[in-house]
């Protein structure tokens, strides 16, 4: 197998490294020393390959959503059963893992900033588009199975898309009611209530 290019490695560290100061100190407060020193490189080097702060940031929006699809792709392509698949799914996304949470964290600055940013927003309707259009894919399987109510399954990848979008944050923000267990038992209920 080819060995990746050392760009495209220093590019990923510098994605990675912003991603992580994001979550950390949130976009307004990120500076492109900040992403350079937590990548091991330099001001310099992290401006030839990004223009600026705009571009670090937006780039790193991108690696975030890549980085999820990535992570959940074995459970989209591994299980034959579309209701452990979207068990697996619900699970992958409760906030508890480091990696998980300093993504939901990425999350909440690109959401926060896209009031104000056409172009994250243009963003932030393509990443819920692809998870639209994966979700109700599976969904579309297990009706077909007939393990899934019948409806439109479009409407229900919203639905459960937009519970754990909302359950999340306020797992996040240390809600004393919503808890990561709290927050699985809600969405495992929804997911009882859509089989047949």
């Amino acid at each position: 197998m080819p060995r990746p290019s050392v760009e495209a490695e220093r590019r990923e560290q510098i994605l990675r490294a912003a991603c992580e100061v994001i979550a950390e100190v949130g976009l307004r407060s990120l500076r492109v020393s900040d992403v350079a020193k937590r990548a091991g490189t330099s001001n310099g080097t992290v401006h030839y390959y990004f223009a600026g702060k705009r571009e670090v940031v937006h780039a790193a929006f991108e690696y975030n959503f890549q980085r999820s699809i990535d992570r959940r792709r074995p459970i989209f392509e591994g299980e034959d059963d579309p209701r452990a698949r979207l068990l697996a799914f619900v699970r992958s996304y409760l906030p508890s893992g480091e990696e998980t949470v300093r993504a939901w964290r990425v999350w909440m600055a690109l959401w926060s900033e896209a009031f104000h940013e056409p172009e994250l927003q243009d963003l932030n309707e393509r990443v819920y588009g692809e998870w639209r259009r994966i979700v109700a894919a599976v969904i579309r399987d297990g009706q077909d199975m007939g393990v899934l109510r019948e409806g439109d399954a479009v409407e229900y990848a919203n639905r459960l898309i937009g519970m754990i979008d909302g359950l999340a944050i306020q797992v996040l923000v240390g809600s004393r009611a919503m808890t990561v267990e709290r927050m699985s038992a809600v969405c495992e209920a929804f997911l009882l209530e859509l089989q047949k």
